[in-house]
């Protein structure tokens, strides 16, 4: 059976010569399952194959409300909460448990005319980095997307991974835009598209994951 988690190889160190500034991006490894008993969710390994974030509800909602990001520990890192009243469909993302400023809006595409667009993502928050607001394009049912900037620059990337079925796929986050808040915002377009429109056909990954 296919590891879930990713292989480590093992690098030689890098010389003095080539190591450069730049960070390098953050992969990681999304699984559509909780570990607890009886628990649904999804849970995210690192490169090492570490737990690195965490969703654990015991139950289902076919319209939720909120879903709450957790690091290893059980600490909420990020609130992803639907918007009420909102044309389209609309997820806010709050630092922590919700209880502080929001930090970035995911709004779904809504258009008649056919285009590459799922979803848009605009910073609420002056403490973010991200001066520009953001479009998601692709198809999230392939498991093959990306948040791309104004000049077409992918900030994150969702890409499938091979052998383990439509469970499990890849996140490739920039640090610019860092890997809880790229997660944040793959909750809110699986949110959005569990039905299989927009470029969605697959199953949602987070299906049954948490209640209002």
């Amino acid at each position: 059976m296919a590891k879930v988690h990713p292989n480590v190889a093992v690098l030689d160190p890098p010389s003095v010569s080539s190591i450069t500034i730049a960070e390098p991006p953050v992969v990681l490894t999304v699984w559509r399952k909780s570990l607890l008993f009886n628990c649904h969710g999804f849970t995210v390994f690192d490169a090492n194959g570490n737990l690195a974030f965490r969703v654990d509800c015991y139950a289902s909602s076919t319209r939720r409300a909120e879903v709450v990001l957790m690091d290893v520990a059980g600490k909420p890192l990020l609130t992803i909460r639907r918007k009420r009243l909102s044309l389209a469909d609309s997820w806010v993302i709050y630092d922590g448990d919700g209880a502080t400023t929001p930090l970035l809006s995911v709004r779904r595409h809504v258009g008649l005319r056919a285009s590459k667009a799922l979803a848009h993502v605009t910073p609420l928050s002056s403490s973010l980095p991200l001066p520009d607001a953001y479009v998601v394009e692709g198809s999230y049912g392939r498991r093959s997307c990306a948040v791309r900037d104004a000049r077409g620059e992918a900030v994150a990337e969702v890409r499938r991974k091979e052998s383990v079925g439509d469970d499990v796929f890849r996140l490739v986050a920039e640090p610019r835009l860092g890997a809880p808040l790229a997660m944040g915002i793959v909750i809110a377009i699986d949110e959005m598209f569990r039905g299989g429109g927009g470029g969605s056909s697959a199953r949602s990954l987070l299906r049954r994951t948490c209640s209002d």
